[in-house]
C-alpha cells in the first residue's frame, strides 16, 4: 500500500499549471519553493520587460502594477490551498480570491527583479483560507497584504 505524500517541496511551472487555472498573461508565479505543507511557502515571480502591462504602465519607467503583485501573492497561496485538498482526493473546480485587507506598498518592482512571495496561512475553515504575505526583492519588503480565499466544488 502506498502513502499519499501530506505535502510538496517545491512545485514547478508545470505543477503550478496543473493548481491554478490562470494562463498567460495572467499567471503571476513562476515556481513555488519551500512548500511547508498549506502552513506556508514562498512563490517566485521573474519579472521581465516582455510582459504586457508595461506597455502601458508606465511606458517610460516601467513599474510592475500592485495589484498584480497581490494578485501573484493569492496564486501562490491559492495553489497550496488546492494541493493540500488534493491530498485529500478532494479537488476543487475554482479558486476564488474573497478579500484583500492591509495591502501596503512599499518600493517599485521593475523589470529584472525577481519578486519572492512569503505566504503564511493564518486560518482555515472548512473551504476558506486566509494568508497574510509579503512580497520582496533581494530580501527588502515591496509589498505586504492580508488574503482570503474559497475554494469552490461546483
Amino acid at each position: 500500500m502506498s502513502e499519499t505524500p501530506t505535502k510538496l517541496e517545491t512545485a514547478d511551472i508545470i505543477r503550478i499549471l496543473d493548481l491554478l487555472p490562470h494562463r498567460y498573461p495572467f499567471l503571476m508565479v513562476d515556481r513555488i519553493v519551500e512548500i511547508q505543507g498549506d502552513e506556508s511557502c514562498i512563490g517566485i515571480k521573474n519579472v521581465t520587460v516582455n510582459e504586457p502591462q508595461f506597455t502601458g504602465h508606465f511606458p517610460t519607467r516601467p513599474v510592475f502594477p500592485g495589484v498584480l503583485l497581490i494578485e501573484g501573492m493569492a496564486q501562490t497561496a491559492g495553489a497550496i490551498c488546492v494541493a493540500a485538498k488534493l491530498a485529500e482526493q478532494a479537488r476543487p473546480k475554482q479558486v476564488f480570491f474573497m478579500t484583500i485587507d492591509k495591502a501596503k506598498f512599499r518600493k517599485p518592482v521593475v523589470p529584472g527583479d525577481t519578486v519572492e512571495y512569503h505566504m503564511r496561512k493564518t486560518n482555515n475553515r472548512r473551504n476558506m483560507w486566509w494568508f497574510r504575505g509579503e512580497a520582496k526583492v533581494g530580501g527588502v519588503l515591496v509589498a505586504e497584504a492580508e488574503v482570503g480565499a474559497m475554494l469552490v466544488a461546483e
